[in-house]
């Protein structure tokens, strides 16, 4: 990456914008708010944005997002992730956002995970129905999340062997599931550990803000046979938006993207003598 720049991402122009939600039938280049026949007349909802080239009948690989917590450079929404449009610039995949489930209240929570069985169903339901209803290829969904998402990626998306069984790669962005002891269930590193397990040997790309050490040294430990690549970002703002700017670890994160996609190994066991990748 060359010499070490840190900077204030605020003051690098944005050259991408996340389309805004609405409501209507999904088509090319839209982004529409969609909600499943089980939750009808509730507030769970996900969104679907269907690329700019897409034409039915057609595969495309899909991006499933998890959004952080409400915080102040995060709304905790769906509306407000980023990473999935970023990652794909709007064209050549599926990008999904979906939501933790507040099951009780029946509407999606902005403040960790809700209910997580019931966030874990709506995934798997979810999943399976764009790749057969709109294009998605099961063979590639790779799951995607921000801060409380990052996270997210193994404690929602490793939680049982169904859902793992789902995705093709990670890519977990400021955070990791294990690395800290959080304020719910199971955050505790031997919960963790047994999560992670799940993975095999399938890549994940994981990348923080200023310093990815901590994760690095928490993953030699407990999964050092992984597949992993560590970007550590040069600026300190708390954000998935860095992916909606020209900047030379946007670039880093598309090609690892197109790597996973065109390789077409199988998914094994997980591995025992693995490598871990530092492209930071």
């Amino acid at each position: 990456m060359g010499q070490r720049r840190i900077l204030d991402l605020e003051t690098v122009p944005q050259d991408l914008i996340t389309p805004p939600v609405t409501d209507g039938t999904p088509a090319p280049g839209k982004r529409v708010k969609q909600v499943n026949r089980e939750y009808a007349g509730s507030d769970v909802y996900h969104t679907l944005y269907l690329p700019t080239d897409w034409k039915e009948g057609t595969k495309y690989p899909v991006i499933v997002e998890y959004a952080g917590n409400a915080y102040r450079t995060c709304p905790g929404t769906l509306e407000g992730s980023n990473l999935g449009f970023g990652i794909s610039g709007g064209k050549g995949g599926i990008w999904v956002c979906m939501p933790f489930v507040d099951a009780k209240n029946r509407m999606n929570s902005t403040i960790w995970w809700g209910d997580v069985e019931a966030t874990v169903d709506y995934c798997k339901n979810t999943v399976r129905r764009i790749c057969s209803e709109n294009g998605g290829d099961s063979s590639k969904v790779l799951l995607a999340g921000f801060s409380r998402g990052a996270i997210a990626c193994n404690y929602i998306g490793l939680h049982d062997d169904e859902i793992a069984s789902l995705w093709r790669g990670f890519i977990c962005h400021s955070h990791y599931d294990g690395v800290d002891r959080w304020e719910y269930a199971e955050s505790d590193r031997e919960a963790a550990v047994r999560r992670i397990k799940r993975l095999g040997n399938r890549p994940q790309f994981i990348s923080h803000e200023n310093d990815i050490s901590a994760t690095q040294n928490y993953l030699k430990e407990v999964f050092s046979g992984g597949k992993f690549t560590f970007l550590a970002l040069p600026f300190p703002n708390h954000t998935d938006a860095w992916v909606l700017r020209d900047i030379p670890e946007r670039k880093v994160i598309r090609q690892w993207f197109q790597n996973i996609l065109n390789d077409t190994a199988r998914r094994r066991a997980p591995a025992q003598d693995g490598r871990m990748e530092n492209s930071g």
